[in-house]
């Protein structure tokens, strides 16, 4: 006998009074989050979010939750394979997918022509204790390049700690490279550089070139941010999304994630961070064309 399991019922009105709950407690910004509480529970009342669908509720209160100031964190998330239940699990489980599947998150690492190595970082920025690895094994295989092109095209965020760890091969000694400031405005985090990697260092003087599109997102979009403001690379390639605000995530229902930002970034040279602007190239061009534009950018300089 074939048996089936049928998905888990969905209760709308008690998800989204969930979610209101959560958006007004953690959600970095007081007022924003008062508000999205009212509009929440002001759309539930009138039945907006009436669906047996999961997928279609999380896009429902995903538009609503964007409404407001447009935070690209912000999100009712559909996943397809039940998740755990606890805190942060959520993502965590889908990106241990990706992990796997993609070579520990360094699907490429080719020399061309002049001595410029590539090195693409994607689909995610793993978190450390996953990528420390495959990272340090890459990063130390580049590390006699005469030019570095980061590729950052796929990758759509993760770890800031891991962008913190790659940033320690291109840097010399311990740099600061961002501040988390928290719901209440206190600074709750600072990332700098480490003061060790394992195997060898790029180093801070030769020349890097970053890669984006408007794909790249999040975690990402840091590593460009950072090391452009700090002058040690140049952008190039498309804007990218513009999503600067730290998340952490609450499972809600078995096939749904609440992500919410609970903290801001400052960056120390700018003073500010890339939400809603995304980082913009200091070479613009098409995402297809950025490869060949940053390879000759190299080579004309080395030559």
């Amino acid at each position: 006998m074939t048996s089936t399991t049928s998905p888990p019922a969905l209760d709308t009105a008690v998800v989204v009074e969930s979610i209101a709950d959560l958006v007004g407690e953690h959600y970095v910004f007081p007022d924003t989050a008062r508000e999205l509480t009212a509009l929440l529970r002001r759309r539930s009342a009138e039945g907006s979010y009436r669906t047996e669908s999961a997928e279609e509720l999380a896009e429902a209160v995903t538009t609503d939750l964007r409404s407001v100031n447009g935070d690209l964190h912000l999100a009712l998330k559909y996943h397809a394979v039940p998740v755990p239940p606890d805190r942060g699990s959520a993502v965590l489980a889908a990106m241990r997918r990706d992990f796997d599947a993609s070579l520990g998150g360094v699907p490429r690492v080719e020399l061309l022509d002049g001595g410029v190595a590539v090195l693409e970082i994607a689909p995610k920025m793993f978190p450390l204790d996953w990528a420390a690895q495959p990272l340090a094994a890459a990063l130390s295989l580049v590390a006699p390049a005469r030019a570095l092109i980061l590729d950052l095209r796929r990758n759509t965020g993760g770890d800031p700690d891991t962008v913190a760890f790659v940033c320690g091969y291109l840097l010399d000694g311990r740099t600061h490279l961002n501040t988390l400031v928290s719901r209440q405005g206190e600074v709750a985090e600072q990332s700098w550089t480490p003061p060790f990697v394992p195997g060898a260092r790029f180093g801070a003087d030769k020349p890097v070139y970053v890669l984006t599109s408007g794909d790249t997102f999040s975690a990402a979009e840091e590593l460009a941010y950072d090391l452009q403001q700090l002058g040690r690379a140049e952008v190039v390639g498309e804007a990218t999304r513009g999503g600067a605000h730290p998340r952490d995530g609450w499972t809600v229902h078995p096939h749904l994630e609440l992500s919410v930002p609970v903290a801001r970034a400052l960056n120390p040279v700018s003073g500010t961070n890339w939400e809603g602007t995304g980082v913009r190239p200091d070479v613009p061009c098409g995402a297809e064309e950025a490869l060949d534009r940053a390879l000759a950018l190299a080579v004309a300089r080395l030559t």
